[in-house]
């Protein structure tokens, strides 16, 4: 399989091209120190499996919903990755992976918060440290392989952009650095992840069809072989890859209309399909044994967790900048993300970048159409061949992009996934198009400010990719330091005491908060003062509640100690720290009223009985603040509100008679409706007290109905009306004592016979859901 090497690579480039390769290689190998083993994308899953392959000699294990192993979803995945990483680090003992990968019970993952509680298992520094040993050291030799897969994908952009753009030096060493300094892609690169292994063979198989069809002449059988060999491959590497395959169809096929070759068309393609069966047929065939689907995906969406409400194109139109954070740079468990400022001139190059791209196809549209109309001697005629098999080797470059981003769309809008790296199969046909579109700007006759054009925005990308292990990765895993000053005067240290212990664990040496006077959706900042007094045999977290004056919690924060760093079976007597808790109060709180603040311990294993460390004979929590709730503004409603349900009713406050009651009592819940536009259907509004099992202990659902009993049909509303919705709530007498949340929404019976509801409407990247909890309720026992 000989193709023509194009025009001679100069010296100057050969050394850039190493220079861009050295330097990804060296930040790849810095983000893969700074961060922690298990705190990259995926990675807490992802190495479980390659254990479990190097221990059972092989073996892989059968996905079951109903008794997950550490791998979680990703034992469904291709297996490629984790053979090659068993490969490299069976001779290893990993029996320490239970003490080093602790996972940490409250991490918001794929949440920023303002506080923190990012990491994703709580490290155990000892076994962490360099040099490294068991599982640490086959983390990190896995993490050195996906180093160099990275490395080979920036060398198939920088070779894919010379194979479209063989004059063009600017593009293909700008889009090998783009990508060198992308800081995700440096991130994942830097992890055990089989998405770098995907990445390469992707960029390699795409890389091998261009050249295909940019030269179909010199293609041979070894040329399909080849292609077949890599598809294989790259089928048990990722799913994704496997739409490769249609555009190696269709490079197969230009080939034939090109050279007019049946026999080289036919036994090319049986050769390709042939070795691709051969290579990764056996695993589809234990998926179909095992699951009844090729892909295995049902079995995969069933553990992992589809959308309650599929998404629609406007639902991942909004979560455009969950997207885009997760392309450029949102690292740990994409909750750990860069500086704001960043991401929106990312975002502004990554458009230039595509308007160029789109601009520059319009010109050589009216081009082409100029020279249509001219004769063309007939000497020119292979020259036009030439451009043509070009032009074509750029669309299939084009697009993939394109397949994957769709695939991309229609797995996002069943799983929670408006992630940017998961279309970084395509990353290597999308930087090179990137790279173009930005120099497309600069005219033919300035073609000098090209080079300088991508300088600059390499510039960009590699300050990025150089601050992120420092200013944003490594800060987000630091544990909170000793304390340095005293804790705030006037406060009475408070001892918490383990179950059976008379000597105290823990120490509240001082609190502070951050206001006086909350309305809803407000924030507060909560600072605990802790000291550890003595060794502890358990892992406890600590809890910040804001209580109402029912006893039921408004706001809370659960973590771990250091806000999520610390396990307490590891701090030493005399360990000082502070715990600085942000906490949010839901914009559906009932107002007014004035919440305490209650802190304490718990073990999180124990729950849901929760089981408390104790401050005295019959306490197990602090009472510490009190908070006024005030009503969020002037309004005509109580309980002000704005939620929208798909745009046809925004709920605008709510009122309810009572929010502590006994078994079989009966709550009034009063609905302030404005219609925003007419329904073609009359909606019953849903009204329930609903426990953690999803259990319904009360069922108010009803038409809309007036204060004196009158229906007031929804499909008579008219935009801009103001409707009073008064429903009943009729506790179950057997309702069992405790706090309960009342979820309303709207639904209407289809034509099918189902329900269908109406899904609400957010500005923000949350998941879009089809109702909304209101206040909770308090529901007695016997003597209460």
């Amino acid at each position: 399989m000989q193709y023509p090497t194009g025009p001679q690579t100069s010296r100057r480039e050969r050394c850039a091209r190493a220079a861009i390769l050295t330097a990804f290689t060296i930040l790849a190998a810095l983000y893969s120190a700074v961060t922690p083993i298990f705190e990259a994308s995926d990675e807490l899953w992802h190495y479980p499996m390659v254990q479990y392959i190097a221990a059972h000699h092989g073996a892989l294990p059968v996905q079951d919903p109903a008794n997950l192993g550490p791998w979680k979803q990703e034992g469904g995945q291709p297996p490629l990755y984790y053979y090659i990483g068993a490969a490299a680090t069976f001779w290893i003992d990993t029996s320490d992976m239970p003490d080093v990968r602790r996972e940490n019970p409250h991490v918001d993952n794929g949440i920023v918060t303002p506080d923190g509680n990012t990491n994703l298992v709580v490290h155990n520094a000892e076994a962490e440290a360099f040099p490294w040993t068991g599982t640490a050291l086959a983390v990190h030799i896995i993490r050195l392989l996906s180093i160099l897969m990275g490395a080979g994908t920036v060398y198939c952009t920088y070779a894919l952009a010379r194979e479209l753009f063989p004059e063009r030096v600017e593009v293909r060493l700008g889009a090998a650095a783009l990508l060198a300094f992308t800081p995700m892609f440096l991130f994942i690169s830097g992890s055990v992840n089989n998405d770098n292994l995907s990445n390469l063979l992707s960029g390699l198989l795409l890389l091998m069809l261009v050249r295909m069809v940019k030269y179909p002449e010199h293609a041979t059988l070894q040329s399909f072989a080849a292609i077949g060999v890599v598809g294989g491959l790259g089928l048990l590497a990722k799913y994704s890859v496997g739409f490769l395959l249609i555009l190696a169809g269709a490079a197969f096929f230009y080939v034939w209309y090109r050279r007019r070759d049946w026999r080289l068309f036919a036994l090319g393609t049986l050769l390709a399909a042939f070795l691709t069966i051969l290579i990764a047929g056996w695993w589809y065939e234990r998926n179909i044994e095992l699951y009844g689907d090729p892909t295995g995906l049902n079995v995969f969406v069933e553990i992992l967790g589809a959308r309650q409400v599929p998404a629609d194109a406007a639902q991942l139109w909004r979560e455009r900048d969950s997207f885009l954070h997760g392309y450029w740079g949102l690292f740990g468990g994409l909750n750990v993300p860069m500086a704001d400022w960043t991401y929106p001139i990312f975002n502004a190059i990554g458009l230039a970048g595509l308007a160029g791209l789109v601009i520059h196809a319009l010109a050589s549209a009216r081009q082409r159409g100029k020279s249509h109309r001219r004769d063309i001697e007939d000497t020119e005629q292979k020259g036009k061949r030439e451009i043509d098999n070009r032009a074509v080797a750029g669309l299939l470059a084009l697009a993939w992009p394109v397949i994957v981003f769709v695939s991309w769309a229609k797995w996002a809008s069943t799983t929670w996934s408006s992630q940017g790296r998961l279309v970084y199969s395509a990353i290597t046909a999308i930087t090179v198009w990137l790279a173009f579109g930005l120099v497309a700007w600069a005219p033919a006759r300035y073609a000098r400010w090209r080079a300088g054009l991508m300088g600059g925005v390499v510039a960009f990308f590699a300050l990025c990719a150089v601050a992120a292990p420092f200013a944003w990765i490594a800060p987000a895993y630091a544990p909170p330091p000793e304390l340095a000053g005293e804790p705030p005067a006037g406060f009475a240290p408070i001892d918490f005491y383990e179950p059976g212990s008379d000597a105290p664990a823990m120490q509240l040496l001082g609190c502070d908060v951050s206001a006086g006077a909350l309305h809803p959706g407000d924030q507060v900042e909560i600072t605990l003062y802790w000291k550890t007094l003595s060794d502890m045999s358990r892992n406890w977290s600590v809890f910040v509640h804001l209580t109402d004056s029912n006893g039921v919690p408004v706001a809370q924060r659960d973590a771990y100690p250091g806000v999520g760093l610390l396990a307490t079976r590891d701090l030493l007597p005399g360990r000082t720290f502070a715990d600085r808790y942000v906490v949010q109060v839901p914009g559906s709180a009932y107002t007014p009223d004035t919440l305490t603040l209650n802190v304490g311990l718990y073990d999180y294993t124990t729950c849901p009985v929760c089981e408390r460390m104790h401050i005295g004979s019959a306490r197990d929590f602090a009472s510490l603040h009190e908070i006024t709730l005030e009503p969020a503004a002037e309004s005509d409603f109580p309980n002000p509100a704005s939620i929208n349900f798909g745009g046809k009713a925004e709920l605008a406050g709510y009122a309810l008679d009572a929010r502590r009651a006994a078994p079989g009592d009966t709550l009034t819940l009063t609905l302030y409706w404005r219609a925003l536009s007419t329904m073609d259907a009359n909606y019953t509004v849903f009204a329930h007290v609903v426990g953690a099992d999803t259990h319904i202990w009360a069922n108010g659902d009803a038409w809309p109905t007036g204060p004196g009993g009158d229906v007031i049909a929804t499909a008579a509303w008219q935009p801009g009306d103001i409707i009073e919705d008064v429903h009943t709530l009729a506790l179950d007498p057997n309702t069992p004592p405790g706090v309960y949340p009342i979820e309303i929404g709207f639904f209407v019976q289809n034509d099918a016979g189902g329900f269908e509801r109406l899904v609400i409407i957010t500005g923000s990247h949350e998941q879009e859901q089809d109702f909304v909890y209101l206040s909770k309720i308090r529901v007695t026992g016997a003597g209460e």
